[in-house]
Formats: C-alpha cells, sequence, structure tokens
C-alpha cells in the first residue's frame, strides 16, 4: 500500500497515511480539524542489481564518450613525471626524468 502525506493548512503539521489507490484522500487534519492538502513526496523506489538499464545497458554508448571527452580536457599536471606530489612547477628532477622519457622515446 503506498504512503500519503498530507499538509495541513492551519498548523502546517505533515500527516502520513498508508492508503489504498481506491481510498478517497484525507480532507481534515486530526490534529486541529483543519484542511489537508496532499504533499508530492519522493518514493523510495530504486533499481538495484542487473538487468536495468542504470546497471547495464548505460555502460556503452555517448555516456562513455562523454566521460572520455571530460578527461581529455582536464589540464596537465603541475608534475609531469609523476613521481612528486608538490604542488608546484616541475622541479629540476622531473625535468631531467622528461629529458630521458623523451630520449627513449
Amino acid at each position: 500500500m503506498p504512503l500519503y502525506e498530507y499538509e495541513c493548512h492551519n498548523c502546517q503539521q505533515v500527516t502520513e497515511a498508508l492508503q489504498k489507490f481506491s481510498d478517497q484522500p484525507l480532507t481534515v487534519c486530526p490534529k486541529c480539524g483543519g484542511q489537508l492538502s496532499k504533499l508530492m513526496s519522493m518514493n523510495s523506489f530504486s533499481l538495484k542489481g542487473s538487468g536495468w538499464y542504470a546497471t547495464d545497458y548505460a555502460k556503452s554508448g555517448a555516456h562513455d564518450k562523454a566521460k572520455t571527452a571530460d578527461k581529455a580536457e582536464k589540464p596537465a599536471a603541475t608534475n609531469p613525471c609523476g613521481s612528486c606530489s608538490s604542488g608546484q612547477n616541475a622541479p629540476a628532477s622531473c625535468e631531467k626524468k622528461l629529458q630521458a622519457q623523451n630520449a627513449k622515446a
């Protein structure tokens, strides 16, 4: 059975009610007797496991191409050799390693 939420116009009290689809909506606040309005609330439905579009079929196609494009647009790291973790420009040791790598290629 679905869980519905209602809000009172007078006291702003939020009330939850388990109702069948065929049941009439609540109209009177149980706290103050004011008029109730049905709220639109988030559901807890989630597609988990295999066999769903979100988990299986969405892995290929335009989504992957967009991820690849995002990776290509990232700026170059400040430590081009990858061995140092300083946030500064490449130190002399990095420059030497890069020159040695380029000479081998």
